[in-house]
């Protein structure tokens, strides 16, 4: 059953259904707003914005119009505007986005070593990310760990897909910039270990 057939059944008063909605989004919505708190330290709160952007979903679905919007996207929007309003009651300076699924993908023939140094790759990857402007970092994170195309992220953004690859150019180019300082250190301790091993 789609999304679509789903909500046409909700709306004709089979509410039960919503539970299959929460099923096929909340691990992704819940992953998407516990990064968004957590430079701001609020990651305690990401369950309940979670269960209120479900909640506001579900109280605003009879308006849902597919023409506008999938539902993922739909769902998407709700949630980060529940996260950023959150934060203006907090009165939190950053938006973090750290996503779940960024976990490194370690190969199973990956030495202990190996797995130290994707790991420490990946904290200082995301760690970059977080001090990224909240739009860039909402950009970087729906199209490289949710992979969403840039019309999904433009409408969640509600930004013009020419925004949204602006955005994305100047998330890149910053995060790049950030780790150009470990890229060349990391490139350092190669070349000694090379030079030590002949």
């Amino acid at each position: 059953m789609t999304d679509s057939q789903i909500i046409r059944e909700i709306k004709d008063g089979n509410v039960e259904l919503y539970s299959e909605l929460m099923n096929r989004y909340q691990r992704r919505i819940m992953a998407f707003i516990y990064h968004m708190l957590k430079s701001a330290k609020l990651e305690s709160l990401a369950e309940d914005l979670c269960s209120e952007t479900f909640y506001k979903a579900y109280r605003s679905l009879h308006t849902f119009r597919e023409i506008d919007a999938t539902f993922s996207t739909w769902l998407y929007t709700i949630a980060r505007n529940t996260v950023l309003s959150e934060l203006r009651k907090q009165k939190a300076a950053y938006v973090s986005i750290e996503e779940v699924n960024m976990e490194p993908i370690i190969s199973d023939a990956a030495t202990p070593e190996q797995q130290l140094l994707i790991n420490e790759r990946m904290e200082k990857v995301r760690e970059a990310i977080n001090k990224l402007p909240e739009k860039q970092r909402s950009a970087i994170i729906l199209r490289e760990y949710e992979q969403m195309d840039y019309q999904e992220i433009a409408n969640i953004l509600e930004q013009t897909v020419s925004s949204v690859k602006s955005l994305l150019f100047r998330a890149r180019a910053s995060v790049k910039q950030q780790l150009e300082a470990y890229i060349e250190q990391d490139k350092s301790s190669d070349d000694y270990e090379r030079m030590n091993q002949k």
